[in-house]
């Protein structure tokens, strides 16, 4: 998937600035209208994941906190926060890489869209080796 593979690149700079090595984009119309890799250790700012970042960015450009039709491809299944504000803003689709058990909120710990208004179609494990592989890459180093 060619939307994953950039934000594989997003992580790859969320890696060169010594951060957990998470990176999204998220898509409409085929168009790439944001990216957005984790800030949280450079800006000290524990609400930076990636998601976030790239869900400000998006909100930017097209001028509304709705994001329907758009798609978020991530790295990482998302945390309870960033599935939060996936569902807040709308947008239709999350494409995740590696699956977190300890905290994802797509299904594999928590299930953030049941009893929500808005429902987003989810698809977990896409590029899952390589998403998974840069992750215990960075810690594995860190250790």
């Amino acid at each position: 998937m060619n939307f994953m593979k950039i934000a594989l690149e997003e992580a790859m700079i969320a890696k060169g600035l010594d951060e957990v090595p998470v990176g999204a984009v998220i898509v409409k119309d085929g168009q790439v209208v944001a990216r957005g890799h984790n800030l949280r250790e450079s800006t000290k700012d524990a609400t930076m994941h990636a998601e976030i970042v790239a869900i400000r960015q998006a909100c930017e450009k097209i001028g509304d906190w709705r994001l329907e039709g758009c798609d978020i491809y991530v790295t990482l299944e998302p945390c309870p926060m960033c599935m939060g504000a996936i569902l807040n803003s709308r947008v239709a689709r999350v494409y995740y890489g590696a699956y977190d058990i300890k905290s994802g909120a797509c299904g594999s710990r928590y299930d953030l869209r049941e009893g929500c208004y808005h429902k987003a179609e989810v698809t977990g494990g896409v590029l899952n080796e390589q998403c998974a592989q840069m992750l215990g890459d960075y810690f594995k180093e860190k250790r």
